[in-house]
Order: C-alpha cells, then structure tokens, then sequence
C-alpha cells in the first residue's frame, strides 16, 4: 500500500512534518469521499489504504482482524491484513491508517509473532509512525492480573510516537464478541466512511460461521467415545486421553489447531453454591442467554469457579477486611489469598452481605470455552479428533476442587452428556510445506499433543524429514504418555530422535531444556540444516526456559556472541521456523 502525497516536495517541512501532513490530509480526504486521482465530476469511492496488524497465540486475534477487512471492503475500504512478524517488510513511511488486533498470554507477554514488532516499536526507527492514525483492539482475560496488557502496551507507545489515536482502545474479556463488534463499527466509520453508499451490515464471523455451520457461537454436540488414564499405578498424576466423534458434523481441522470445549459445572458445586446463597434454584435470573431459572444458569452458563473482580468488589464494599485486601498494594496478598478459593469460599465467608439471585448472577463471569491442543492427525484418525488433557484435582480450604472443563470430560461427559466443541485453527502452529524439513519438537507433559498428531500427520503423508523429539514429565515408570506408540515410531526410524527427560527419577530434578544443552552440537546441526523448532506447553515457566536453552545452543554449539543468538533465533521466528503452542 502506498500513501498518496498531497504535500509537495518543494514545501517549506522536513520529511516527519511532510509525512503526518500527507497522513492527515489523507484521512480528511477519505472522510469526505475523495478518492485521489479520480476525477470530481465522476463517481468517487474512498478507497482508505488501511493495514490491519495482528499478533494472534491461539487464532482469535487473527481471526478478528481479517473480519474487520472482509467487513471494510464492500464499503470501499483498501484493507490489507498482515501478521505482526511480518512487520520489518512493511514501508511504514508509506503507511497512514493503522489497525492493531492484539491478544495477551503469559504474564502480561507478546505473543509470539507480535514479540518482534514490539522490540521494533522501542526503536527510534519507529519514530516514523509519527503520522500514523491508529487504534487497537486488546484481548486478554480478566482472572488474569495482566489483563489486555499487550494491547495497552502497544496503544500507549503508538501514542508516545505521535500516532493519532482515532478510535478507543477496546478491552476485551474471554466473551469478547460484542465488544470487538462494538470497536470494528468504530473503526469502519473512523477509518472507512461508506460515503453514501450501502453500508456492510454483515454479521461477525462467529455468528455468519454459525448460520452455514457449526462454530464458537453454534458448536456441535460431539460424543465422547473413549476416556482412558495415560497415568500408571503410582503416579502423582491423573492425565487422560478422550477421543470424541465428529459424527456427521461435517467438522474437520488440521494437524497442530486446537479444539474448543464448552463444559458445564459440577452438579455438586451448583447445589453447594445454592445452599450457600439461601436459594433453591428455580428464582429467576437474567443471562446472555435470556432468562432462565438460577440453578440451570449456574450449571451451564456461569463460571463459579474463579471469583471474578466484579463479585470481589461486591464483597470488597460491605466486608472491611475484603476492602483492605483489595488495596491495590496489596494484590500480592490478594493473589496468595485467592489461591485455592473460589465463588463458593467468598459466599460462605460473607454469608450476612450475599447477594440477591439477580445481583449474584450480574456478577459472575460467563463459562468460557477451553481449547486444547489436539493430539491427533485428520488423515490417520477420520473422523475424530484426540485430545491429551491434565485433570486437575486437589484439596484445598477443606473443600475438593475441580478443573471445570477437566473434570467435565473426565467425570461427566459420556454417552448420556455430549461434548459442545468447535475447531480454533492455529495457523502460526504448523508443519513445514514441505515435507522434507526436518522438524524438531519440544513438548513436556499434555505438551507432547500436538507433536504426537505431527508425528502421525507426517507419517500418513509419507513425510521424509526427520523428526525429533524432546518429551519430558516426572517419572518413566508410570508417566511416560504414549509410551508404547512413541517407541514404535522410534523402532521403525519413523522417530529419528527420541531425548526424554524424566524429572523424579534421579536426585537432581532434569528437564527438557536440560536435554536440549546435553545435545547442543547435533540440534545445531540440525537447526543449520534448516529445521523447524516447536514447542508446545506452559508459558510461564517451560517455554521461557526451552527459549533461554535455545539459546544457549546457539552461543555455545555455534560460537556465537549473545546478540548473535538473539539475531539468529529472531530469524526463525520470522522465517516461521520458530513456533510455539503455550498458555
């Protein structure tokens, strides 16, 4: 995209003065239904250059930001839509309209295709975006202290550079549909004026998905048709391995996407939750859903596991010691107190302030879907899809707790419960094209799922690149998921590499990154060779430490200085050879 320049050359301003004045000029004349270079006396159509960036973990952000072009195109909008790790190929002297759709993972992080165009922002090379109009679209989670902070990151430091903020920064929650849709019709009239002609009025992608088909909004009722502990006798573990029909759904999904889950609460919980507010269920509540009875509401609709910030402050301003803890310096305090507590706890802890039916339902939070990384190939398991999942059990403040969706599949879904699902692609979380890339995959614990769906995937196509595989959970004996599977490809030649790292089995604690060091001249070698690298599991933890090992591959098996290895590995990620599936 080129921006038109309606300042000339020979007038009295340096290039930065020149640059946000074509950039202003620019959007006057779009917002009046000038079209540079078309006649006055003929038909105009704004014609907007607008680039839409996204930085997308899971497919969501990417989603949204190809929705806001399809939408701005029928109204005369010049829309291109680019992946953030793109961003050193955009001329962004020539760039005036800018869109951000941005999601938050981790502590407060980047994703990873977004990591790179943020390190650039901090540059003064960035100092060009000065004449920039712009605004962005934040997605993040509320049970999360770092809500959305990616996106405030990128929209504060849009606005230290000089770009016009033209349109509000959106924060969106996990139920983020109507407030993106909110902020794309801000941003279509301030970006994409329709100038008289009809207006798109075409609904967001999840609800036009659900009217052909199934989808987040209208997801398919699957059956449940295998339930199986991977976990040995002695573990300290419990990790099972579902396989769900597709049926006649029509549904299909690729090797490395995600599939999404809609679980219900635990019966035991809703009754206990009710008891604990003084209702008997059938009291009438209004929900996103429209109203319905209490008790089903809090079975299906309502998240009353993690309290939220809503139902907090509503404690917080009728219990002293709640309101002191509550103190923004005090979230540390706060967050210790919370852990292992949920909607239940606050109830029974403030039972002479709880709420009414009606208020208590205004502040919880919705169940949101839970996408997991699907652990099967679609050209080796037809028709249906494989999921690898950790359940998660524990005691804590006298009471047993549950992972919602965990438990759900563990204990509940069945042949008389079916299983809500919809597919999430995960485009930035793919094989090579070509299956001759040798590919090398790091996943610890239920991070092993979408490299055991690779490995089938690339065994099914008759891929000739090699494979290599770093798996790692606490002890061989009884933890070691797929066991007899993995050993078989490795027996064949079909796995060329197998390094695992078995945490409990020896006095010192070893893990995958632990591996990766102890191999560092053969993985460069193979990383030279022009092999992918994967990985795949927790992103607090895990994941920083595999990227810190990589790293160090790089410095000592190669010879290379820190900044070289940060060059090196910055690369890949561009080249797409660097890919990670973490939460």
């Amino acid at each position: 995209m080129n921006m038109v320049h309606f300042i000339p050359e020979t007038a009295p301003f340096n290039p930065d003065q020149r640059l946000w004045l074509n950039g202003y000029v620019a959007g006057l004349m779009a917002g009046k239904g000038f079209v540079p270079g078309v006649s006055d006396a003929g038909p105009a159509r704004a014609t907007v250059p607008l680039l839409v960036l996204f930085g997308s973990q899971t497919g969501t952000a990417e989603k949204l930001a190809r929705q806001i072009a399809k939408e701005a195109r029928p109204r005369g909008g010049n829309v291109e839509v680019m992946d953030a790790a793109d961003h050193a190929k955009i001329e962004w002297a020539k760039e005036t309209n800018l869109l951000v759709v941005t999601s938050t993972y981790g502590d407060g992080d980047m994703p990873d295709n977004a990591q790179g165009f943020w390190d650039w922002l901090q540059t003064d090379a960035a100092r060009v975006l000065g004449h920039v109009r712009f605004s962005v679209l934040a997605l993040g989670d509320t049970n999360y202290e770092h809500f959305c902070a990616a996106g405030k990151k990128i929209d504060a430091r849009l606005e230290q550079l000089g770009a016009q903020r033209v349109n509000p920064l959106a924060e969106c929650d996990v139920d983020y549909e109507a407030k993106s849709k909110e902020w794309m019709g801000g941003a279509l009239a301030a970006f994409v004026p329709p100038n008289g002609g009809p207006a798109n009025t075409a609904a967001p992608a999840a609800e036009a998905a659900a009217a052909n088909g199934w989808s987040k909004t209208n997801p398919f009722s699957a059956r449940l048709i295998a339930n199986r502990c991977l976990n040995l006798d002695g573990s300290q573990k419990e990790t099972r391995h579902f396989e769900i029909s597709l049926g006649d759904s029509g549904l299909s999904y690729e090797a490395g996407d995600a599939l999404g889950v809609w679980p219900a609460n635990c019966p035991e919980l809703v009754m206990d939750t009710l008891a604990a507010l003084g209702c008997k269920g059938d009291e009438i509540v209004a929900t996103a859903k429209g109203e319905m009875p209490l008790g089903k509401a809090l079975g299906s609709v309502f998240d009353i596991n993690k309290p939220g910030p809503e139902l907090l402050k509503f404690f917080g301003e009728r219990n002293p010691a709640m309101a002191a803890l509550l103190a923004l310096e005090r979230k540390d305090d706060l967050k210790k107190w919370l852990l292992g507590r949920g909607v239940i706890d606050l109830l029974l802890e403030n039972s002479s302030s709880r709420p009414s039916p009606g208020e208590f339902a205004a502040l919880l939070k919705p169940i949101a879907p839970r996408l997991y990384s699907i652990s099967s190939s679609p050209r080796a398991h037809a028709g249906r899809v494989h999921l690898t999942v950790n359940i998660v059990r524990y005691e804590a403040h006298g009471r047993a707790r549950k992972g919602l969706a965990s438990t759900f599949l563990a204990d509940r879904a069945g042949a008389g419960t079916s299983v809500p699902v919809f597919f999430q692609a995960s485009h930035g979380f793919r094989l090579p094209v070509s299956s001759d890339t040798s590919v090398v995959m790091v996943g610890p614990g239920t991070g092993v799922a979408p490299f055991r769906a690779f490995l089938h995937e690339r065994r099914a196509v008759g891929a000739a690149g090699r494979n290599w595989l770093f798996f790692g959970e606490q002890r061989s004996a009884t933890d070691f998921y797929y066991r007899d599977e993995i050993q078989k490809m490795q027996k064949d030649g079909h796995l060329t590499r197998l390094s695992t790292a078995f945490s409990r089995d020896q006095a010192e604690k070893i893990y995958v990154q632990h591996r990766m060091l102890e191999n560092a001249a053969e993985l460069w070698a193979w990383l030279e060779e022009g092999a992918h690298f994967y990985v795949c599991g927790d992103a607090s933890r895990m994941a920083k430490d595999v990227d810190e090992a990589l790293h160090k591959v790089i410095e000592t098996a190669a010879g290379r200085g820190t900044e070289e290895a940060k060059a090196y590995v910055a690369r890949m990620k561009s080249d797409k050879r660097y890919q990670r599936d973490v939460y």
